[in-house]
């Protein structure tokens, strides 16, 4: 025997990639997209850039190889077994080994364990994979179909993308560029063992209180011959001692599922963001044989109950998430893929991503059904901060075959991700598609087709995905894991009545042009997705667009604007609210500031009629390339004022103001596990130079985890001078500590005499860190500070200063330099109208 068990990483070898029947083997990167390796020898532009997008397009219709080798020594020789492990290929591909094939690949989402033992030789080993171009090996399905799916995100005049098990948003989004990809897209592993090795460990919580946790840990082994062996676990956490449990086993040639149960008595338990600790168990499972270890398996599990909700009820159909026992309101957003290119997204992306998440006070996430399943990487760090995923199986806004080679694809798609996610504190559900019902029911597609014999088949296709395969497997996999067929649930945003039940999409404040006051009346059980544009900051479009561009309606913004009435509702939608700026630069502010603004009207709406609703994932979190989009962080990790207001309005205790009839009514809404009793709220309207105008003191008490109205006022009172005046709103506890602070304001923003004002700032620099000192003897509203460096966090932005307030900002990045020299630009609202 050879010794115990040894990974080889083949990421790390020479490989080279060429374009089949043309050119010369050059450099590649593994992970990688053939894209990315042509733009790094300089024979594709960046796709970015301009309009580039469109002389990029050619690559998807090629097919391309790659190639590496790498030595086998004796020893490695001498191991018992040996298998190849590909994460991750993209997506048509045939793999060669020495002078063998030994797999042909079809599904993105899976990956493939290969027993190569018997095909490696001591010495050099060639390995060589040919991709075959993802258009030409669908078209035959296209062409002998008799119908062409739905398919209107993929921007091109073959919708082949339905028959591809591949992520759909890279043919094309109203949010993304089309780069329909091919490569090695995550890493490629050879793998040495003797006797046998841990191909799976389900860590099943059967039973979970604050007193015993009762585990199944069930074990597959595959084994190269018939053995005794001994299985360890052992369950820690931090510095606790481990509770550690063994069994003697009798191991048999081939597949072997074994279970050992376990008990932790008083657990730590597992809680979302701002309910306490994220508490993590390391599990680490070892096989002995004749006393010598030779398999290893590590996982991290968090122990909790996580249920979803769905019941009929008084008022419809409930959604919502209840955790350890404690109904949650859900605060966050949807994510969707972070780059186009997606070996680009590495560890430190996925790390501040959910620090941004988690510092915005947010505790879920919906892992869209456009994109991909995310990496082992993204499911760690939600784990880790404390986020419930829902989680999308990818299928999204088209219906799909259901033949049964695409059954069998999905099968084994939905078997191979299953396992690898089941283990994660942080899943909260399983969805099996995005809005592809509501599709089938609302959007017109049976005009499309004159044969009703196709929308049959399209609704029968339907259940045999999504209400029969799926959630069989889910059944078999992850038992106890909710469910549910897809998202909305039934609701759409045009019928009122189907609100009240379970999840909704509402785009009437988007493709519906409503304005922002929408929000406070269209509110769902759980408001699972809606959205407005903006622009992202200048330092963003400078990547992509030189200042001949700069303007809402040039070329190149359109061509970074994918949404179909984008750019125009926009600029409509401001006036409404604000004064229309006529610097493009200013433009882009306010355009921020009206997403923003617009988009926390809603936040609050939803928090507002909890527990009638009970979650709001706004549309969407981040980008996957420069764009004009819906995002609260652009591409380059850049918070917009959206994500600003987000952190806001997803504060633990708020308070929320909002004229009903002539009443102005002061809402306090927790999602605090534990009252606030003797509170008090502190009124006051002042105008824009400080001086107070109507003073009042409100006490009383917050219950734990509501909603409630907590004073009413009269409007007209309260609203002395409304077009230079604004009530500051105090919540202090007991003790006198403020708990939350806000404005409110009696009319729009381009109603408002603001004054120009003047802006006194201090600036210290260290390494990493700029600390930004700021007064005012008068309002400036929406201060926006901008600095010439991607990325910088921000302690906060796009706040209002108030009259004689000092406010301190802490930039980071570790971009930032002691003896940079670059200007830093502060905006106010009031500088972008022209008197």
């Amino acid at each position: 025997m050879a010794g115990s068990i040894k990974i080889v990483n083949l990421d790390d070898c020479k490989w080279e990639f060429k374009q089949v029947g043309k050119g010369e083997w050059m450099s590649a990167k593994v992970p990688g997209t053939v894209h990315q390796d042509l733009i790094d020898h300089d024979l594709l532009p960046d796709p970015f850039y301009g309009l580039n997008e469109n002389k990029v397009q050619w690559v998807e219709n090629e097919d391309w190889a790659y190639r590496t080798s790498f030595n086998i020594t004796d020893n490695e020789m001498n191991y018992q077994g040996a298998i190849l492990n590909f994460e991750g290929v993209d997506t048509y591909a045939d793999i060669y080994l020495n002078g063998a094939l030994i797999k042909r690949t079809d599904n993105m989402f899976v990956g493939y364990t290969i027993p190569v033992k018997g095909f490696l030789r001591k010495g050099e080993n060639n390995l060589q994979i040919l991709f075959h171009s993802p258009i030409k090996m669908t078209l035959p399905q296209l062409e002998t179909q008799e119908f062409q799916y739905p398919a209107d995100n993929d921007h091109s005049e073959n919708k082949v993308s339905v028959y591809s098990r591949k992520a759909p948003y890279s043919y094309g989004w109203d949010w993304g560029i089309r780069l329909v990809t091919s490569g090695l897209w995550r890493p490629v592993t050879l793998t040495f063992f003797d006797n046998a090795f841990i191909d799976d460990m389900y860590v099943r919580q059967e039973s979970v209180t604050e007193k015993v946790a009762k585990l199944d840990n069930i074990f597959t082994i595959n084994s190269l011959a018939d053995d005794n062996a001994v299985v360890k676990l052992e369950c820690s956490y931090k510095s606790e001692p481990a509770v550690t449990v063994q069994k003697e086993i009798k191991l048999q040639k081939g597949e072997n599922t074994i279970s050992l149960p376990l008990v932790i008595n008083y657990p730590h338990l597992w809680w979302p963001n701002g309910w306490g600790e994220a508490a993590l168990y390391d599990c680490v499972a070892t096989i002995s044989v004749n006393g010598k270890e030779v398999a290893l398996k590590k996982e991290r599990i968090g122990l909790r109950t996580i249920e979803v909700v769905l019941d009929d009820d008084k008022d419809g159909k409930s959604f919502f998430f209840r955790v350890n026992g404690k109904p949650m309101f859900a605060k966050g957003a949807n994510y969707i893929p972070d780059d186009a290119l997606l070996p680009n997204i590495t560890e430190d992306r996925i790390k501040r991503m959910f620090a941004d998440v988690k510092d915005a006070n947010m505790n879920l996430i919906r892992v869209w059904g456009g994109g991909v399943y995310e990496s082992d990487l993204f499911y760690k760090y939600a784990d880790e901060n404390g986020i419930v995923l829902w989680q999308d199986f990818i299928f999204g806004c088209t219906s799909y075959p259901s033949d049964p080679t695409f059954m069998k694809r999905v099968e084994e798609e939905a078997y191979y991700n299953i396992r690898r996610l089941r283990n994660h504190a942080s899943l909260g559900m399983w969805c099996g598609n995005n809005e592809i019902l509501e599709g089938l029911r609302y959007w017109g597609w049976e005009k499309k087709y004159s044969d009703p014999s196709i929308m049959k088949e399209m609704f029968e296709g339907y259940d045999k995905l999504f209400r029969q395969l799926l959630p069989a497997k889910v059944k078999e996999l992850d038992p106890g894991r909710f469910y549910m067929h897809g998202s909305p649930y039934e609701a759409n945003w045009g019928i009122p009545e189907s609100w009240k039940i379970a999840d909704s999409h509402n785009w009437g404040v988007w493709y519906g042009r409503k304005p922002f006051e929408a929000f406070d009346k269209e509110v769902g059980r759980f408001m699972s997705e809606y959205g407005f544009q903006s622009f992202p900051e200048m330092k963003t479009i400078s990547t992509f667009a030189a200042e001949k561009d700069y303007q809402i309606e040039s070329d190149v913004m359109n061509g970074h604007q994918k949404a179909s009435i984008g750019n125009e509702l926009i600029d409509k939608t401001m006036r409404i609210y604000y004064n229309v700026p006529e610097k493009f630069e200013d433009f882009v502010y306010v355009g921020q500031v009206l997403q923003g603004k617009g988009m926390r009207r809603g936040f609050e709406a939803h928090r507002r009629n909890m527990p009638y609703c009970m979650g709001t994932l706004y549309w969407q979190l981040n980008d996957s390339w420069p764009v004009v989009s819906w995002s609260s962080i652009d591409y380059y990790g850049n918070w917009k004022a959206m994500h600003y207001e987000a952190k806001r309005a997803f504060a633990p205790i708020i308070i929320n103001a909002i004229k009903e009839g002539d009443d102005l009514n002061f809402y306090i809404i927790s999602d605090r596990l534990e009252d606030n009793d003797n509170v008090t709220l502190e009124l006051k309207t002042i105008d824009f130079t400080g001086k107070v105008l109507v003073k009042d003191i409100v006490k009383g008490n917050i219950k734990a985890n509501s909603s409630a109205l907590f004073h009413k006022a009269d409007f007209n009172a309260m609203a002395k001078s409304p077009r230079e005046s604004l009530i500051l709103m105090t919540l202090k506890d007991k003790s006198g500590k403020i708990i939350n602070k806000d404005q409110y304001y009696f009319n729009y923003p381009k109603d408002l005499d603001l004054p120009k004002a003047k802006i006194e700032t201090k600036l210290k620099k260290a390494d990493g860190e700029y600390m930004l000192t700021v007064k005012s003897k008068e309002l400036a509203k929406d201060l926006f500070i901008e600095v010439p460096v991607q990325g910088a966090r921000f302690s906060d932005n796009f706040f209002d200063l108030l009259p004689g307030e000092t406010k301190v900002v802490i930039i980071k990045s570790d971009k930032l330099k002691k003896n940079d020299n670059f200007n830093i630009k502060i905006h106010q609202l009031s500088d972008t109208v022209i008197k």
